[in-house]
């Protein structure tokens, strides 16, 4: 089961939906027994940084976000939910984040029309099983005003051109986020929300070794080439 959990921010039920269009069970749950039970789970996030920070720690359910990292249990953040996997968010001053990812949350450059609402493309991807059968090019809709900034490229699995390029989608393990909304992105978000439905261990473990085999394919090809 995929716990979606609500913490009392953003309407859970359209993410419930598109769960529920790939043949996935999830439920929206604030019951921490469940949470606890689940085999995945969704962190969603909608309005200020600070804000939905406050009420997921004022809920207690913070903690099972932690203890799920820690067991390697797949989680997911969606919009605000991947912004608060990182240290801290820059919204109405300074807030402490999960600290999932090494990281912060700025505003957009002056400038830009913000938020940045629509259509927009992922770019720059990395092999990973949230992004099985997504390609460069494919469109998310997103709607944020703010956006990670990190030093650690080793997280970021692809990034999106605002004004900036910045990273859209985050991942260190099975721990993972979007910046957008997959539940309003149609076909590519459906398939975004069956890839992380499907994700275990053993998905991450096998893609390594894709990239792995790959990487030493190619440079036995680079030695018989030089050989020439």
């Amino acid at each position: 089961m995929i716990a979606i959990i609500d913490y009392g921010v953003g309407n859970l039920r359209s993410v419930e939906k598109a769960f529920q269009a790939v043949g996935a069970d999830a439920r929206v749950t604030s019951d921490k027994g469940l949470i606890r039970e689940a085999e995945k789970l969704v962190l969603p996030g909608v309005g200020a940084f600070g804000e939905c920070a406050n009420r997921l720690r004022a809920s207690g359910l913070d903690e099972l976000v932690l203890d799920a990292a820690r067991q390697q249990k797949p989680l997911i953040g969606l919009c605000v939910g991947l912004q608060l996997m990182f240290d801290e968010g820059h919204e109405f001053g300074v807030h402490e984040g999960l600290g999932l990812m090494r990281g912060r949350v700025v505003r957009f450059p002056e400038g830009l029309h913000v938020p940045q609402i629509g259509w927009n493309q992922i770019e720059d991807l990395r092999p990973h099983p949230l992004l099985e059968g997504l390609t460069a090019g494919t469109y998310f809709y997103f709607v944020h005003s703010y956006h990670i900034e990190t030093d650690d490229e080793a997280i970021v699995l692809a990034k999106t051109e605002y004004g900036i390029r910045y990273p859209s989608i985050c991942a260190s393990g099975l721990v993972c986020g979007v910046q957008f909304h997959p539940e309003k992105s149609q076909d590519a978000g459906l398939r975004l929300l069956k890839n992380f439905a499907t994700m275990s261990p053993t998905s991450i473990d096998s893609k390594i070794l894709e990239i792995s085999l790959d990487v030493m394919n190619k440079y036995d090809d680079l030695l018989s080439r030089l050989d020439d």
